[in-house]
């Protein structure tokens, strides 16, 4: 998902399915953070957190504008995990997290 033009086309395949929510492993992307693209998805990710890390694992979730107003909050656990967690429509005091995790096998 480094390469140019990548999210653009994922979220795309995203709309395409009609889904809420995706999680995305290998993005290759380095730092924590959240983009909005300009279809209206938001993309949080998780990566390496050092400034000359390599471009290696990665997560992220991409979520479509349902989704973001049930979004609650987020938490980056480096670059394998990502934790989102939503409210269930009517239980406001309900949170239900969503795990987006990698682990490259030998």
């Amino acid at each position: 998902m480094w390469d140019t033009g990548r999210a653009p086309q994922i979220a795309a395949e995203m709309r395409r399915y009609n889904l809420e929510v995706l999680g995305i492993s290998e993005t290759h992307w380095r730092q924590v953070g959240q983009q909005r693209k300009t279809s209206g998805e938001l993309l949080l990710y998780s990566g390496h957190e050092e400034e000359n890390a390599a471009h290696t694992q990665g997560v992220a979730l991409m979520m479509s504008k349902q989704a973001q107003n049930a979004l609650t909050g987020w938490e980056s656990h480096g670059p394998s995990i990502i934790k989102a967690s939503f409210k269930k429509r009517g239980h406001f005091n309900e949170h239900h997290p969503m795990l987006c995790a990698y682990q490259r096998l030998q």
